[in-house]
């Protein structure tokens, strides 16, 4: 890809190792979703959550190995871009993908930036929730535009304060609750025979998959990562298992303190295990823990977002000038603005409601993992010799099977919607054919 002349000589800078880029991905994954979902999970499949999240787990890998893949190919930002346009060899069809990946990067960005007002308005009530959210969004943009060493050693640390609070849980059900006591089998009574179990683990996990997301927004900081096609594919792995280890723990741990009945009552599921635990003070510490998680969140969405535009900008499929790099610190700057405006703007209309908005952003997110799936598939047949530092184990010819898992898990979850949602998320890509301008 060229690069805007106005930074002609400057590139993006190459500064986040394997450690970083597990963080990175360890820190997208293990957002605010577990806090609040893991309720509702319990109300579903009982002690036996953690085979819910187990099997989420495995949907999210079947899709985060064809990321792992296609990263190890195409090691660039707008990653879902790259990767639609190389195997269809449609500028449209890749458009499309990156215009949708975009939305759901800042949309996501600002739903999460409107959940940090309200962890932020426990602390400090008289706080105006929408200028907080947008305060937070010029901040953390600040911090990108300064460095992508500075963002990712910036969500390393808060990152790490997040397993640490998440271990606490798990270290309290251990020595606090009743591990030894606890059927980890036991399912709510509704729950009457095998199938209906089989039906109920499955549906949990497809609930609780909208915890897992964010492991594809590392293939999108590959081209400021060292050695990337080695180095993004590890930490895609990495970082799932990691996090998929994190959330077992969590789920065996808070029916073993509370109980999967208790669990399912509670608005605040976690903060409810950690009161009990450790009276008031586990209140706080979680609603603290909420704060850095919010807040690692929002970053890494708006260094993601920042990235699908300039990678795209500089392939001209948007304006290009987007593609601009700052000559000092090497970050898109245009980008980054951009990225802060539109995230700006979203918290700014949406009054702080914006569940079903960010309803049709997970939509869209499936409709770009079921693209993503489809590039691998097709890439293994239209390119077979092309170098692959990473493959996808598992094949019949030169069928990839777990990229066929992803493909339909996704086409799966995409059923799962409300027709209206599932309406609202088709015409948002469809949007994208009125801001296609045909290269020349």
């Amino acid at each position: 890809m060229t690069r805007n002349a106005a930074a002609a000589g400057a590139q993006l800078r190459k500064s986040i190792g394997l450690f970083q880029a597990v963080m990175y991905g360890t820190g997208l994954i293990l957002g605010a979703g577990i806090y609040v979902l893991i309720g509702d999970v319990a109300g579903i499949a009982g002690n036996a959550t953690w085979i819910s999240f187990a099997l989420a787990a495995a949907i999210a890998a079947f899709t985060g190995l064809s990321y792992a893949e296609l990263s190890s190919m195409f090691p660039k930002s707008a990653a879902e871009y790259v990767f639609v346009k190389n195997a269809f060899g449609s500028n449209l069809f890749a458009f499309v993908a990156g215009w949708l990946i975009i939305f759901v990067a800042i949309v996501s960005a600002a739903a999460v930036a409107i959940g940090f007002a309200g962890y932020f308005a426990s602390f400090v009530p008289q706080a105006d929730r929408l200028l907080a959210a947008v305060a937070l969004v010029a901040v953390l943009s600040a911090v990108n535009f300064i460095g992508i060493r500075e963002s990712t050693w910036t969500n390393a640390v808060f990152a790490i304060i997040e397993v640490a609070g998440l271990a606490t849980i798990i270290g309290a059900g251990l020595f606090l609750g009743s591990p030894g006591s606890t059927d980890y089998y036991e399912m709510p009574p509704s729950v009457t025979s095998l199938p209906v179990a089989f039906g109920a683990i499955v549906g949990a996990a497809g609930l609780i998959f909208f915890a897992y997301f964010g492991f594809e927004n590392l293939a999108n900081i590959a081209e400021e990562t060292k050695n990337a096609r080695r180095t993004i594919p590890v930490a895609l792995v990495v970082s799932i298992a990691v996090t998929t280890v994190i959330y077992i723990l969590v789920a065996v741990s808070a029916v073993a303190l509370v109980g999967w009945e208790a669990l399912s009552q509670s608005d605040a599921p976690l903060a409810f295990a950690a009161e009990k635990a450790f009276g008031r003070v586990g209140v706080i510490m979680l609603a603290s823990i909420g704060l850095f998680a919010t807040t690692n969140t929002v970053l890494m969405l708006l260094v993601a977002g920042s990235r699908i535009i300039f990678g795209m900008a500089a392939d001209r499929a948007l304006p290009f000038s987007l593609s601009t790099i700052h000559p000092k610190t090497r970050t898109p700057a245009r980008a980054v603005i951009a990225a802060m405006v539109l995230t700006a703007a979203v918290v700014a209309v949406s009054s702080g409601r914006i569940d079903a908005v960010a309803r049709v952003a997970v939509f869209g997110i499936f409709m770009v993992y079921t693209l993503v799936n489809l590039s691998l598939i097709w890439l293994r047949y239209k390119k077979p010799d092309l170098e692959r530092p990473f493959r996808t184990p598992g094949t019949i010819g030169r069928f990839p099977i777990l990229a066929g898992l992803g493909l339909a898990t996704s086409l799966w979850m995409l059923t799962q919607f409300d027709w209206m949602t599932a309406a609202a998320g088709v015409a948002a890509a469809g949007s994208a054919v009125l801001f296609y301008r045909p290269k020349r």
